[in-house]
């Protein structure tokens, strides 16, 4: 299978990125958070990028129970580090992920070994876009869910076929031909949930990961059904917005959560098991969500 062509814009940006680690973590970081500290090592964070984003487990708990049938079967595509991993076998989903780190997928797998021992996520190091020979032919899933990286926002390898080290223009294109293979994967009357955020090009405005995510399912042939926003942390962001804001550049606090469905809308009950909407209040008491 070929690969998307690499431009010499791609080549380009690769040599571009010879930041110090410093620039880099300052660059790329989503949430201005430090470097991660020595305790990591054990947790398999610290073989992330430095300064990227660890996924919500809360997020990964309420995706699964929502948008996976019991005991369904969950591939993510970009499944960088363990989290969605784990809390899918806890919960006795069976996941697979791709990714193109092989440094990260050994971090996963030991954490995973410490934490599920009994029931463990499998991890395929690959390329997404080679995902037709990766997993077992006619295989399909019964959720997809992936946080895909933010174009360049933050850079995890330094693999020409990563995503983020990609031109805009490669990137969309690759990107979409990735998602379009997931749809294959999907099993009919089934979710697929895609996290993702908005990113700046070098001028200032948005890129529109966004509405490329939409447009690529839509393209596929599922229905654009939920958008979830997840607000994130404020932490340093008041500091780091005030230069910017005399461009009236807005801070960013929140994610989208893009979720779609592939099948007949109507038989959604029947594959889905009704949820406990019920939430107890900080007075007591319940309330019904």
């Amino acid at each position: 299978m070929s690969h998307p062509e690499t431009t010499e814009e791609d080549i380009m940006r690769g040599e571009e990125r010879k930041y110090t680690r410093q620039e880099a973590d300052r660059r790329s970081n989503i949430t201005g958070a430090p470097i991660k500290p020595e305790w990591a090592t054990e947790t398999g964070t610290t073989n992330m990028a430095p300064g990227t984003s660890i996924f919500d487990p809360l997020l990964c708990e309420l995706i699964y129970k929502w948008f996976c049938p019991d005991g369904g079967t969950v591939l993510d595509p970009f499944a960088g580090g363990s989290v969605r991993g784990i809390v899918a076998s806890i919960l006795d989903y069976n996941y697979i992920g791709i990714d193109l780190s092989k440094p990260q997928i050994e971090a996963n797998k030991r954490q995973a070994q410490k934490i599920t021992p009994d029931k463990q996520p499998q991890w395929i190091v690959g390329n997404s876009y080679e995902m037709d020979t990766l997993l077992l032919q006619g295989k399909q899933y019964d959720l997809i869910f992936t946080c895909p990286p933010y174009h360049d926002l933050e850079q995890y390898t330094d693999d020409m076929d990563d995503l983020s080290n990609m031109s805009w223009d490669t990137f969309k294109r690759t990107y979409s031909q990735i998602i379009a293979k997931s749809i294959l994967r999907l099993k009919d009357n089934r979710f697929a949930c895609f996290v993702v955020g908005e990113v700046r090009d070098k001028i200032g405005g948005y890129k529109g990961l966004v509405p490329l995510t939409i447009t690529a399912f839509t393209n596929g042939g599922m229905r654009y059904y939920n958008e979830i926003i997840l607000v994130n942390v404020v932490g340093s962001l008041p500091i780091r917005i005030a230069g910017q804001f005399a461009y009236r550049k807005i801070g960013k606090t929140h994610q989208n959560i893009l979720i779609f469905y592939k099948g007949n809308i109507a038989l959604i009950p029947r594959y889905f098991k009704p949820i406990d909407t019920t939430i107890t209040s900080p007075n007591g008491g319940d309330v019904v969500a």
